[in-house]
Formats: C-alpha cells, sequence, structure tokens
C-alpha cells in the first residue's frame, strides 16, 4: 500500500480494489441515497498501481481532485455515475493535470483531469458548481462524500458511497493561506482523497489529509476559491 506522509500529516491516498470491504466509508458517515451524489467520481489506476481516489465533475469534460492522488493514478481511469464500486460502469481515460507549486505537503493540493471523452449529463452523472472569486463567504454547514474508510486506524474501505455532515468550526487557514483545518472526531479517512467539502450546495474544499491530535483529528481541505485563476486557465471556455 502506497500512503504519501509528511510529519505527522497524513494524506489520505490509499490503494484498494472494489469489494476490498463491506464497511461503509467516511468516519462516522452514513450510506448516500444511491445517485444521489451524481457529481461523484470514482478514479482508479487502470493497469498497475490500482491506487484510487475520489472527485468530482466540475464540467462534462472535467474532474477534480488531489493532486497528491497523481503518482499513483498513472493511468487512470474516471468513473461516474457510480453507487457500488463492485459494479463500476466503462470506465473514461483522463489526462492529468496537478497544480506543479504542489510539493506533496498542505498546500496548493489540487488537480483537474480533462476527459478524454466528455460525460453525458443524466440523472446519475451531474456537475456541481465551483466557487464565484467575488463571494469567498463560505457556510459553515457542510457535507462530505466518499468512498474511504470507515476507521482512522485500520484500512477498511466502502463500497458504496456514503456522506456525513460537518460543521467547520473555524475557518481560519492553516499550514498554507490555501488550507481550510477543521477539528472532528469524524470526517473523511483513508481512501477519501479528493472528495468534494460541500457548503451550500457549492464545492468549497478538496478533502486533502488529516492528522492526528490528542483530542482528535483534523482534516485539512483545499480552499478551491484560492485557485480560480489557474483552473480557468487549464479548463478555458469548451467549444460548443
Amino acid at each position: 500500500m502506497n500512503i504519501c506522509c509528511f510529519v505527522t500529516i497524513l494524506l489520505l491516498l490509499h490503494s484498494c480494489t472494489p469489494g476490498d470491504g463491506m464497511d461503509h466509508g467516511i468516519v462516522g458517515g452514513h450510506v448516500s441515497v444511491p445517485h444521489s451524489r451524481p457529481y461523484m467520481v470514482y478514479i482508479q489506476d487502470s493497469i498497475k498501481t490500482k491506487e484510487k481516489c475520489d472527485g468530482f465533475l466540475v464540467r462534462e469534460d472535467f474532474v477534480m481532485t488531489a493532486a497528491h492522488c497523481h503518482d499513483g493514478l498513472r493511468h487512470p481511469k474516471v468513473y461516474l455515475g457510480v453507487n457500488d464500486t463492485q459494479f463500476l460502469p466503462h470506465g473514461i481515460e483522463a489526462d492529468s493535470f496537478p497544480l506543479q507549486d504542489f510539493e506533496n505537503r498542505a498546500g496548493n493540493d489540487i488537480m483537474l483531469m480533462k476527459l478524454k471523452t466528455p460525460a453525458t449529463l443524466n440523472k446519475t452523472v451531474a456537475i456541481i458548481d465551483l466557487p464565484n472569486p467575488w463571494n469567498d463567504k463560505i457556510s459553515k454547514d457542510c457535507l462530505v462524500v466518499g468512498w474511504g474508510s470507515t476507521k482512522y486506524d485500520h484500512y477498511s474501505p466502502s463500497t458504496v458511497l456514503k456522506e456525513l455532515n460537518v460543521t467547520l468550526k473555524n475557518l481560519t487557514n492553516c499550514f498554507d493561506p490555501d488550507v481550510i483545518c477543521n477539528e472532528d472526531p469524524l470526517g473523511p479517512s483513508q481512501g477519501d482523497s479528493g472528495g468534494p467539502l460541500i457548503c451550500g450546495g457549492v464545492a468549497q474544499g478538496i478533502v486533502s489529509f488529516n492528522m492526528k491530535q490528542s483530542n482528535g483529528y483534523v482534516t485539512g481541505y483545499t480552499r478551491i476559491s484560492q485557485h480560480l485563476l489557474w483552473i480557468n486557465k487549464v479548463m478555458k471556455p469548451h467549444k460548443p
């Protein structure tokens, strides 16, 4: 298993294959209503490492995820409209564009993936909105979604999508100006990398890392609004 670590901070990447465990991901969460989160994307290396990450659809031809997933996803395939990872649809190949300033530590942990075949939007595949540059205020009532582990200290990956309501207690930046830290005994764990932090129906953050402290865990999310210029440059307006 290939896990990226720095100091005491754990980037939430973990290799697995569908069917490794029947526990449901995200510590303390509950099972999502099937296909109620149609923007969620399951990403897996198709040839060698079998590393997996979560992601979310931000345009018909682009998925957003975490940059630290890049090393393990050298031959990525993107799966749309997934509920149970034991029953994956046909995967779509994609080209990866990690933020060049990412240095395998907290901060700049964002990556875009351009689908070689654009998604067909329907009831089970949909786009989630990104924040506006002129409205950087984040609602404190948020949602995290993913197929990650149900435990912090033992990797037990999910086969079905799970979600958890979280309340952001402190929006002060931590480690780096583009990181939101939130202390909570429950939340994303190994395998939830790249999933969205959704606040007010908008994807405001990307699951990046967690850090064990004496009184619980701190989860770090990459703040998407800090990278909108780079996002727009990579995506560019698509031709009709």
